[in-house]
């Protein structure tokens, strides 16, 4: 969607949740996130997204693959308080990710640094406001449990690289939010929705540093093309944050 003359906070609020009510997901440029996320105190962003260089290896791939880097964290999150949970492993069931599901994995936590950045507070604030205005009244938690991924997808002449290897799924969560943070020498990375009879619903890219898409997990699948690089010569790769929420 387009940026209007004079940023509304609440047209744009009003535009996302309209998408996810009517379609379960929605689609947003950066011309039009970033003031959102300004607006709930996003700052020195170049500092965040060069947090991206410090990621480890995810040493759980079961495709033996080596092409993900990441790191993890966990938040309370409320109205009046977003406040980080000690280090824990990352679950999902089988029934969300048939790849890599059914065990506890122990990925590196986000850094102080990074963990507390005015970036990601206002992603994770933006988020519980979204997720709040859509959930009745008489279901809000008192907190939401969110979970923090930084990704790192690499690929290079031997390799494309899968930043959804588990293929088509959802999370088992109630709320998605992936932000592009950047995108070095590389084609296609394009996300794919389905409806709940896996039929397409839309696809798009996101390209530009701050470009989103939100998704209500419940109602719709989502996936990722593979990554190849576009000169095979240079470093290649895809780095996102990945939010979640679910009821504590």
């Amino acid at each position: 969607m387009s940026a209007p003359s004079e940023f509304s906070e609440k047209n744009c609020l009003d535009s996302l949740e309209g998408a996810l009510q009517k379609d379960g997901f929605a689609y947003e440029q950066a011309v039009t996130m970033r003031p959102l996320l300004e607006e709930y105190g996003l700052k020195n962003w170049e500092s965040f997204a060069t947090s991206w260089n410090n990621l480890g290896v995810d040493r759980y791939m079961a495709d033996n693959g080596r092409y993900r880097r990441r790191r993890y964290a966990t938040y309370s999150v409320s109205e009046n308080a977003i406040i980080r949970k000690a280090h824990q492993p990352h679950y999902q069931s089988r029934d969300y990710n048939t790849l890599n599901g059914g065990i506890e994995r122990l990925f590196k936590p986000i850094t102080q640094a990074a963990g507390s950045h005015p970036a990601l507070l206002a992603v994770l604030a933006v988020l519980r406001r979204i997720a709040t205005n859509l959930t009745p009244e008489n279901l809000h938690p008192k907190t939401w449990h969110a979970e923090v991924h930084q990704f790192r997808i690499e690929a290079n002449a031997s390799f494309a690289g899968q930043p959804t290897p588990e293929g088509l799924h959802q999370d088992g969560v109630d709320w998605v939010c992936v932000l592009m943070v950047h995108r070095e020498n590389i084609t296609s990375g394009t996300t794919t929705i389905y409806d709940l009879n896996r039929s397409p619903a839309g696809s798009f890219t996101l390209t530009n540093a701050m470009d989103a898409a939100f998704v209500n997990d419940s109602r719709v699948y989502h996936g990722v093309t593979a990554i190849t690089p576009l000169d095979t010569t240079r470093p290649a790769y895809r780095d996102v944050l990945v939010v979640t929420l679910r009821h504590e």
